[in-house]
């Protein structure tokens, strides 16, 4: 999807199907996750993220993102021949979704990380804010 065409059109008007149309695979997810929580901002380690993610993927869900607005892209500027990339505000507002998948997920599963998962327990609020915070002043 070329920057700048509109998003696809959706299979119905549902909003949990809408949900699902964007963001609905693991990798759309796990970029925002790194965006959030890693602060990442480059293709370069989005690519060294944990999960090990293709290139061709990664390109395609970057562009995803991207073509739904919750993602926007910039010239790096020691480098323009690459893209920076930062949450919009409709990317920022899937903080409070992304955590409450982590705290559902650690009430029912085994998982890693968890002075994450204690950081968001503590003050859900807090932890929430935090992340707003840090991309506020990143929103082109």
């Amino acid at each position: 999807m070329p920057v700048g065409k509109s998003a696809p059109k959706r299979r119905s008007g549902c909003p949990l199907n809408a949900s699902v149309e964007m963001l609905g695979d693991r990798w759309s997810l796990l970029i925002l996750r790194d965006m959030m929580l890693r602060g990442f901002r480059s293709y370069k380690e989005f690519l060294q993220s944990y999960e090990g993610i293709a290139t061709n993927i990664l390109a395609d869900r970057l562009r995803r993102l991207e073509a739904y607005g919750i993602i926007t892209t910039q010239p790096d500027p020691s480098d323009g021949r690459k893209l920076i990339y930062a949450l919009t505000a409709k990317g920022i507002d899937l903080a409070p979704v992304l955590t409450e998948m982590v705290l559902w997920a650690a009430r029912h599963e085994e998982t890693e990380n968890q002075a994450l998962v204690k950081q968001m327990q503590k003050d859900k609020q807090q932890f929430l804010a935090a992340i707003r915070q840090r991309w506020a002043e990143k929103i082109p």
